[in-house]
């Protein structure tokens, strides 16, 4: 190098090529002894100083020289980590990737701290994540046995999924994971045997997928045969499958059958991934379901615990900084609140939701000022200031007066319990159907007054059965049930999800679950109403009407406080129905038979009818009008003691009475007279 060169060049200069002095900058003949008294000693001063210039000279060179390489060296790890952080942005690679300095590639060092940074109030759940992600890394795991099997359990809103993301996105910026993408199945889609090609894919897919984390969710509502072979995975490293099956141009599993191809799959590995079970239930219950064997294999258990309420002071903080990023973003506004909206929105907590519950409140509040700032086309600048009160949050733009900051919401759709309610009262007969759904309504108020109290409160299956003759008003009340519960706020959502036998059932093996469950999962905080729920049923040999049966009873076990299902058919055929499983008459513990509306109910029928028409009838009607109904019943009760009954003859009625008027073009148009009545004995 230039520089070695130059710096012993100057050191020969300076001492020679033996290590003696040379001054003034050439070569010195070697100096005789002289005699004392002489003056002939060289200035010694003067050339230290001529060879001190020199070298400061070189130095400032050899500098200049450095610099240039370093400016060199510092825009290209400038250019490398912008690369860095355009891949992240692109999903390519885990956030913080391109900030992460040298020290920490490699190592879980210091990764359950920084976890913690942005999981609070959870440590020593963080802990047990880290160390279970760490676990393989220290013991060895050989492909394609399993990294490790980890459950993680706890209750809803605790952070569990959170935790896990967070400590993968780490991870795969340290270079401790080839990426932090995960493949997640959901269990309860496979409830039973015929769902098995289906799982098989899923899973195939899953444990294929790119990324090193397999999670499995719902393991309680899966079939026992699926779970036996995940049990194989973690405990043998492989599951035998019975049939032949090939992977396709796309990845997928396909069946086989009984082709002769070559590279089949005859089992299915773990794929060296870490296969990973969520619950809100412990070990114990995974035995249940699982075996002993499989929990033995089971390397660790993350368990996360309920927030203290410093955690959940905390946690709102933490919200309410993003809240306040996210308003200056995009409304323009500086966000400003204090320790009582903090406690606030730290009250949002609850059993069912968790921390979740927490963000749900700042939502609220957002979306509250965008309302308010949509109220005006001007820009509105300043500081919003938020204050909290028993009765709500108020807000304040820059110092005005205090406003509910709710107010600015739409009021959230119930449905007008007392129009409901009026329009069920104006439905002609069916008392015991409206005794019983109006006593819902008196249920949910204790219940909610109870738990006001203190005191624990017991939900009640509002399941039913409508069971009677056609024509009975089995649809119309299923109808008004859905907007009545609603409105009294027993649903949380209040749709009602109308569907018949081909909307459950599927046209091939494994297709009835999922097309089932997908059907309950749009139900979910409303009302799943099947009519002629007897036509799932026809006969023992019906194995697709019978797997959408099993599906559906374990559905309503699962989402037991989400949904409410409302099952309508003839009496007769539904007994027969109830038959078909063993638990499904035991789930629906309100059976309502829909009485044949009588004679003097029929004739009011009509009339209702006929005024929502545009119609009135005649006195004279009356008397022909009851005496039809009778003699119908008399003659068949099943078909006569219905509303179509009276639909149809008020619709004769008005097709004669319009023949009528072209020859009569004085008489009154909306008055149907008795000569207009056309009877069907």
């Amino acid at each position: 190098m230039a520089y070695t060169d130059d710096w012993e060049n100057l050191m020969n200069g300076v001492f020679g090529a033996g290590g003696r002095p040379r001054f003034g900058g050439t070569a010195q003949p070697e100096a005789k002894p002289q005699k004392s008294g002489t003056s002939a000693v060289p200035d010694l001063n003067a050339a230290l100083l001529e060879n001190q210039k020199q070298l400061d000279a070189l130095l400032k060179k050899q500098n200049a020289q450095l610099r240039t390489k370093d400016d060199a060296v510092q825009s290209a790890l400038k250019d490398s980590r912008q690369m860095l952080r355009d891949m992240e942005a692109d999903g390519l690679l885990a956030k913080g990737t391109a900030d992460l300095p040298a020290e920490q590639l490699g190592s879980f060092e210091g990764l359950a701290a920084e976890v913690k940074k942005t999981v609070l109030g959870q440590d020593a759940f963080v802990d047990s994540v880290v160390r279970a992600m760490r676990r393989p890394f220290v013991l060895g795991t050989e492909r394609p046995a399993a990294r490790n099997v980890i459950l993680i359990c706890g209750g809803a809103g605790t952070g569990r999924h959170f935790a896990l993301a967070e400590t993968a996105r780490i991870m795969a910026a340290r270079g401790l994971l080839q990426s932090d993408k995960t493949a997640v199945v959901d269990l309860a889609l496979y409830p039973n045997s015929g769902a098995e090609k289906l799982f098989l894919q899923d899973l195939y897919a899953a444990l294929h997928a790119p990324g090193e984390i397999v999670i499995f969710e719902h393991y309680e509502s899966c079939h026992p045969g699926f779970l036996k072979m995940l049990s194989d995975l973690a405990v043998k490293g492989s599951a035998p499958l019975s049939s032949r099956y090939l992977v396709n141009k796309e990845g997928i599993l396909v069946d086989a059958g009984t082709a002769l191809a070559p590279g089949a799959v005859s089992s299915i590995t773990p794929c060296g991934k870490y296969l990973i079970f969520f619950s809100r239930k412990g070990r114990d219950a995974l035995a249940d379901k699982f075996g002993a064997p499989f929990v033995a294999a089971v390397g660790d258990v993350c368990a996360t615990s309920a927030f203290a309420r410093e955690d959940l002071a905390a946690l709102a903080a933490q919200q309410l900084n993003a809240l306040a990023q996210k308003v200056s973003a995009r409304l323009g506004l500086t966000l400003c609140a204090g320790a009582d909206v903090r406690d606030y929105v730290a009250a949002r907590c609850t059993k069912e939701k968790g921390a979740a519950g927490l963000g749900e409140a700042c939502d609220e509040i957002f979306r509250a000022l965008s309302e308010y700032c949509l109220q005006t086309d001007a820009k509105l600048t300043g500081t919003v200031t938020l204050t909290a009160k028993p009765e709500g949050v108020q807000f304040a733009l820059n110092n005005a007066a205090p406003a509910d900051l709710s107010a600015l919401l739409p009021a959230e759709y119930t449905g007008a319990a007392e129009a409901v309610r009026a329009e069920l009262d104006g439905l002609v007969g069916l008392g015991a159907v409206k005794e019983y759904v109006f006593g819902l309504a008196d249920n949910l108020q204790v219940q909610q007054r109870r738990a006001a109290a203190g005191f624990k409160t017991a939900s009640l299956s509002m399941h039913m059965i409508f069971t009677g003759n056609p024509g009975t008003g089995k649809t119309t009340i299923a109808r008004l049930v859905a907007k009545y519960l609603k409105a009294i706020g027993a649903l949380k959502g209040g749709q009602l999800v109308e569907v018949t036998r081909a909307d459950l059932v599927g046209r091939y093996t494994g297709h009835t679950a999922p097309l089932t469950n997908s059907v309950i999962e749009s139900a979910l905080g409303g009302v799943l109403f099947i009519d002629e729920a007897y036509s799932l049923y026809r006969g023992e040999q019906d194995s697709f009407g019978l797997e959408a049966i099993d599906t559906l009873v374990k559905g309503m076990e699962d989402h037991r406080d989400e949904l409410v299902v409302v099952l309508a058919g003839y009496t007769r055929e539904m007994e027969v129905f109830l038959t078909a499983n063993s638990g499904l008459a035991s789930r629906f513990p309100n059976k309502i038979e829909f009485p044949d509306y009588t004679a003097d109910e029929l004739l009011d029928i009509t009339n209702v009818l006929a005024k929502g028409k545009g119609y009135r009838l005649a006195e004279g009607c009356t008397f022909p009008l009851l005496g039809y109904y009778k003699r119908r019943q008399a003659l068949d009760s099943r078909t006569a003691g219905n509303g179509r009954l009276a639909r149809n003859t008020l619709e004769k009625a008005i097709f004669h009475q319009s023949r009528r008027l072209v020859a009569e073009p004085d008489a009154e148009l909306d008055l149907i007279l008795p000569g207009d009545l056309e009877f069907e004995e």
